[in-house]
């Protein structure tokens, strides 16, 4: 049917319940009589089954077996039905297609199937025939469907089937899944109010948008206690995330077909083979006007406009009403993401004001003084940084670095080490009090990660061909047979997969090392005999050369390794078939974070605990593949090129992170939807809108939280080396927040609605992080900075009093005699005529009966490292796990909410059982049994009451 209107339709659908199978789908085509008949559009006489009567009960089902309700449903098919059918006259050019409900105007569209159809093609035609029967299936599981014709498509080629829950689907499934619903409004007191609220009055959102719902006690729902409930409008009751979950859950287990030796069931099967080209719930109205429907709750329009918009960065974020909208798995993200964000801030402000403190006193460093000085730095004669082609050079080439070095190489670096050591433990508790009240306010409280265990994967129950029985519940419940030699081959299999790429990426590093080692002495070669670049010589030297483009070329190592080993990742973690999902994210979590933490971070660990510890000396210097001489520090040390490759690595991958997540599906779709831009607004239907959006697949948060904890990785691992670090971040992160919600509301479908009341795997991830990243900061300090040598100088070899650090750069180099040199490392020239050079060690020059073996100086510096490392270790820690021990995880204002709550819903539950037999006791007055169980009940409130 063409958009035109020039042709008119009258479907006539009927549903009977006096067969097996019914179901018959009319269809004529009419033409006008004469040219004068309106032809507005076509007409539709609809007949449907309103309010199917299919009978699911859920009573007696093991966890197990209630996962194949749907086929219970097709056993108990129509045996007594009763039908109504309604004939509706409907103009489409009047009635807008962007619409979340049928044709009838009345029955809610839940999920939406797309399919494209050719009869001609053999493999089409058997596609066809897996449809009909998946649909079949579905009718008989109770789902009410009604099928777009291709014609109606903008491009001519997609069939829409829109799905839709009656209400007797949707309690037998709500019992099934164990949802909490509402069934008295909330009579406990509300918080008081903050008394600084003026203060933060800018901060916050309407009312209305950060409270979507009243406040309710809730029990799981039971399909023969409705009347306990709170039911005011059964259309209303589920909400539309809560209908899309359901629908989803029947469609992952809907069968159509038994192959050779297993089941063949799922939406999900279905869409890998190309059965459909996609499934998804519809949003509720287009993103930045309201829906014309005034049925329609138009939530997408009120998040974006409150939340999805960037001029609204300083906003609180609605988490109720996204979680309303989206589910609690999106909604604890973005909660974890703002509180996340939250804490940055402290840590932003300590490290801005350490940064701020290292450029205050960069003009007071003696040690920068000393290397700037012509008379001190410009008579220090080095030994060259390379073999052959290098030359002598000046002690002070190097001043404007070393200024730099000491914005991050000072006093408060220490300082900000420690505290950021405190700052992740603080974080963690209080996150954990947060996500408790989360838990508490979105009816988490009894959800437990075993409910997970009745929602197997449908490839895991694919492929599951026997039964065993539990040894808990003593049910039969379905498992996957498996030999030894094949478990064991799988896990080889995996593991050894998982090693060799990430011995692929310590490869890649050990190329970049070698990169670094061969063109260091090619751009000092270049910067010496390029007279234009003398005006930056003195801040663009060859270290800085050779470690900028290092870094540069690491990151895109970074990410080419990254693309390639998601999809490996994946395959990896789909041929161990995990048995739910939360064992499917949690192994895969496990092994992409592996990945990425060496992936990332590998660079860094190399530049702060191996770069210029292992060179050796002029005489005998150290080699890698006896090639190339291994890299030297700046005189001022390694942490300003350890904060340069942080900058680059964190900042690039941020940069780069919001290209993919704003710009990309934002271009694509743009590219998609660039036909239908030229249709009638009312005929863009709202299912062809949001076909036309990217896809937010199961993984999409798993990518966010991903993101995140790499970030997390870089500002407490490596902080020390960087104060800023912190402030990146949270610039970032307020930017991320925005990213993610604005492409999260119009660029993606609408995700299915899932559960979940925590981080899950993510929290003992960063409580790792947050334990190593004391030890790599206390590494940094003691190994990477000069913080610990000049301490020592201070203490134990200055000999003047009144400036204690002059003369620390003199005692920090060594001396070496220029004959001693290998015929490897000889300089070709030598144009100062040179004969002693210095180097950056604690070694005894050549006339010492011990030359070029380490002083005692030496030694007291590694003692003082190794002290100083046990020390604020263990300083940490104890601060670390004390403020753990002090901080409860749950606020006891919400313990005592969480029991208070307990207690009411028990007696709700206990009044009506008391109603129900005091009513049943009234028409039967001489039961003596029945007395029993009032009294019994009467009991049991009193024992509550008593509890």
């Amino acid at each position: 049917m063409s958009r035109s209107g020039r042709k008119e339709e009258e479907t006539l659908i009927e549903m009977s319940g006096t067969g097996d199978d019914d179901i018959s789908v009319l269809t004529e085509i009419k033409t006008p009589d004469s040219a004068g008949e309106d032809l507005n559009g076509p007409l539709y006489e609809i007949n449907s089954n309103a309010d199917s009567e299919i009978r699911s009960h859920s009573e007696g089902l093991s966890s197990t077996e209630s996962t194949f309700l749907i086929t219970n449903h097709q056993r108990k098919w129509h045996k007594h039905g009763l039908f109504l059918k309604r004939r509706l006259r409907i103009d489409k050019n009047l009635q807008s297609k962007d619409s979340v409900f049928f044709c009838d105007g009345i029955r809610r569209i839940d999920f939406v199937l797309s399919y494209v159809d050719d009869p001609n093609k053999e493999v089409d035609r058997k596609k066809s025939d897996r449809r009909r029967e998946f649909e079949m299936n579905l009718q008989k599981a109770g789902l009410e469907l009604e099928t777009e014709d291709k014609k109606e498509s903008e491009s001519g080629k997609i069939y829409f089937l829109k799905i839709h829950a009656p209400w007797e689907v949707l309690c037998t499934y709500a019992e099934v899944l164990n949802l909490k619903m509402p069934i008295r409004s909330n009579d406990m007191e509300a918080k008081a109010d903050n008394p600084l609220h003026w203060l933060i009055r800018i901060f916050k959102l309407p009312y209305n948008v950060m409270n979507p719902e009243d406040d309710y006690f809730t029990a799981p729902f039971n399909k023969q206690k409705q009347e306990l409930f709170k039911i005011e409008d059964q259309s209303k009751f589920f909400s539309p995330a809560t209908r899309n979950r359901i629908v989803y859950y029947i469609l992952s287990r809907c069968p159509y077909g038994v192959g050779e030796e297993k089941r063949k069931f799922g939406v999900k099967r279905l869409l890998s083979n190309g059965t459909y080209t996609s499934a998804f719930p519809l949003h509720d109205c287009q993103y930045w006007k309201l829906s014309m429907d005034g049925k329609c709750e138009s939530e997408r329009y009120t998040l974006y406009k409150h939340w999805a918009r960037f001029g609204k960065f300083y906003k609180e974020q609605p988490l109720d009403l996204i979680r309303k909208y989206y589910g609690e798995k999106i909604g604890i993200y973005f909660a974890w993401l703002g509180f996340y964000t939250e804490m940055l801030f402290f840590a932003a402000i300590v490290g801005f004001f350490c940064f701020l403190y290292g450029w205050i006193t960069m003009d007071e460093s003696i040690s920068s003084k000393e290397i700037c000085d012509n008379d001190i730095g410009g008579q220090i004669i080095m030994c060259p940084l390379c073999d052959k082609r290098c030359n002598f050079w000046r002690l002070n080439s190097t001043c404007e670095p070393s200024q730099y070095s000491h914005l991050f190489d000072n006093v408060a670096t220490l300082f900000f080490a420690i505290f950021m050591g405190i700052w992740v433990t603080l974080f963690l508790e209080f996150w954990k009090r947060r996500q408790a009240r989360l838990e508490y306010e979105w009816d988490l409280v009894d959800f437990e990660e075993e409910q997970q265990q009745l929602q197997l994967r449908p490839e895991y129950e694919a492929k599951c061909t026997h039964k065993k029985k539990n040894p808990v519940t003593q049910e039969m419940e379905l498992v996957l047979k498996r030999s030894p030699v094949n478990i064991l081959g799988k896990l080889f299999l995996c593991w050894m997969s998982v090693v060799f790429w990430i011995s692929l990426i310590i490869a890649s590093m050990i190329a970049i090392i070698v990169y670094r080692l061969a063109v260091y002495a090619a751009f000092a070669s270049i910067m010496e005999n390029n007279h234009t670049l003398e005006p930056i010589s003195g801040l663009l030297t060859p270290q800085l050369a050779t470690s900028v483009t290092a870094s540069c070329l690491n990151f895109i190592v970074i990410m080419i390794l990254n693309f390639l080993y998601e999809r490996v990742a994946i395959w990896i973690t789909d041929m161990e078939i995990p048995r739910t999902h939360l064992e499917y994210e949690n192994r895969l979590t496990m092994k992409m974070f592996l990945f990425q933490f060496v992936n990332y971070y590998s660079s860094c660990f190399y530049v702060a605990f191996f770069k210029g510890k292992f060179v050796g000396f002029p005489g005998d210097y150290t080699y890698m593949f006896n090639s190339w001489r291994n890299e030297e520090c700046d005189p001022a040390g390694c942490l300003i090129e350890l904060t340069t490759q942080l900058t680059i690595v964190m900042a690039g991958k941020q940069i780069w992170g919001n290209i993919q997540e704003a710009l990309v599906p934002f271009v694509w779709n743009w590219w998609r939807s660039r036909r239908a831009r030229n249709s009638p607004e009312n005929l863009y239907s709202r299912w062809e809108q949001d076909y036309d959006l990217q896809i937010f697949g199961q993984l999409g948060l798993f990518y966010e939280y991903l993101e995140m904890v790499v970030q997390f990785g870089f500002i407490t691992l490596f902080v020390a080396s960087f104060p800023l670090a912190p402030l990146l971040a949270l610039l970032n992160n307020i930017l991320e927040i925005r990213v993610d919600a604005w492409k999260l509301t119009t660029q993606f479908r609408r995700p299915f609605a899932a559960k979940a009341h925590s981080i899950g795997v993510w929290q003992e991830i960063l409580n790792g992080m947050a334990v190593l990243s004391v030890v790599t900061n206390a590494f940094i300090v003691a190994f990477t900075s000069d913080m610990i040598p000049r301490l020592v100088y201070y203490y134990a070899y200055s000999e003047n009093e009144a400036s204690p650090m002059s003369g620390y750069i003199n005692s920090s180099l060594s001396v070496f005699d220029i004959s001693d040199f290998s015929d490897l490392s000889t300089p070709e020239t030598n144009e100062m005529n040179v004969t002693l050079c210095r180097y950056r060690d604690y070694r005894y020059p050549p006339d010492h009966h011990k030359r070029y073996h380490h002083t005692m100086q030496y030694w007291h510096i590694l003692a003082a490292k190794m002290a100083f490392i046990i020390i604020m270790e263990h300083v940490v820690f104890v601060v670390k796990f004390f403020v753990a021990w002090l901080i409860p995880d749950v606020p006891s204002e919400v313990k005592a909410r969480i029991k208070r709550e307990k207690y009411l819903t028990q007696r709700i539950l206990h009044e009506y059982e008391l109603t129900k037999l005091q009513q049943k006791l009234a028409g039967k007055e001489h039961c003596a049994e029945v007395a029993k169980q009032v009294q019994a009940t009467e009991g049991k409130v009193q024992l509550s009451a008593y509890m």
